[in-house]
């Protein structure tokens, strides 16, 4: 019993760095947020589609509701990407994936108002540590400077992020992740076509091999196993150790792109971290 949480804890963590790592390919390159968006969509649908397909798993959708909810959510997965590459591309990994690491505190926080729940006091609490811990990460509060943008960048990615979970939630219930992955990789990719065609054919081949491993190693593979992963927990533990994703991140960006944060983002992005341990401790006392 002890060594298969043991592998279970692996497996997620295993599953946390791969998808971590795509911050590093946003950084290294240099292609526009929608470019890298439709090659990584793209190339997760084939290796996804493929999976299916040898599986022969069903492909259909039961009716026009959960269609019409997966092509919405699929749309807001699609800002959240652009949005978070370009915050990683204007400031450094550890702002980029801090500041989008409050979502889980923005998810509680307009769950509430999206299924038409009774609102929880703790969580405009959280709401204002979080905006403390981007108020200490913020170096000036300047619209002008790349750290500012990223911040700012990061959080709505945050709120994109959040509508999108929420927004699946009715279709999770009823469908396999791997099928609403699909899907959703096939939206996006649609999407992203017209971009395709302003980006400098000569630049995308030059970052083709990382491309690559991003669509099939980072995107298909990270979020098949993270996925996979979850069954193995509740949602509490899985939200605390999935908070591991920007230290990962930052070792990364540290180990790759000789990235240092500055004390202020250590402690500011510390201070963010912190909610999603006390929202995960305090659901799990309430569960």
């Amino acid at each position: 019993m002890k060594k298969t949480t043991m592998k279970n804890i692996a497996e997620l963590n295993l599953s946390l760095i791969i998808i971590s790592s795509a911050a590093i390919f946003a950084r290294f390159i240099e292609l526009d947020p929608t470019v890298i968006t439709f090659w990584r969509s793209g190339i997760a649908f084939l290796v996804i589609g493929g999976y299916l397909f040898i599986k022969k798993n069903s492909f259909k959708i039961s009716n026009k509701k959960d269609n019409l909810l997966l092509l919405v959510s699929s749309l807001l997965f699609a800002l959240h990407w652009v949005t978070y590459f370009y915050a990683l591309q204007i400031s450094s990994v550890a702002i980029g994936m801090l500041s989008l690491f409050t979502f889980p505190v923005i998810t509680a926080f307009i769950e509430p108002f999206y299924f038409k729940k009774k609102f929880n006091k703790r969580h405009l609490a959280l709401a204002i540590v979080v905006v403390t811990g981007l108020y200490i990460m913020t170096p000036e509060i300047n619209i002008e400077n790349n750290n500012t943008k990223g911040i700012i960048a990061g959080v709505v990615s945050g709120v994109f992020f959040s509508l999108r979970n929420l927004t699946m939630k009715s279709n999770s219930a009823k469908y396999e992740s791997t099928l609403l992955m699909f899907y959703q990789f096939l939206f996006i990719t649609i999407t992203f076509i017209p971009f395709v065609f302003i980006a400098n054919p000569n630049k995308t081949l030059e970052f083709l091999p990382s491309i690559l491993v991003l669509g099939i190693f980072t995107t298909a593979i990270g979020h098949t196993l993270f996925v996979k992963s979850l069954k193995n927990f509740n949602v509490s533990t899985a939200s605390i150790i999935a908070s591991s994703q920007p230290v990962f991140g930052i070792i990364m960006g540290f180990i790759f792109l000789s990235e240092v944060p500055n004390m202020n983002t250590i402690i500011g992005g510390g201070v963010i971290i912190s909610t999603v341990f006390i929202e995960s401790y305090m659901t799990n006392k309430e569960m």
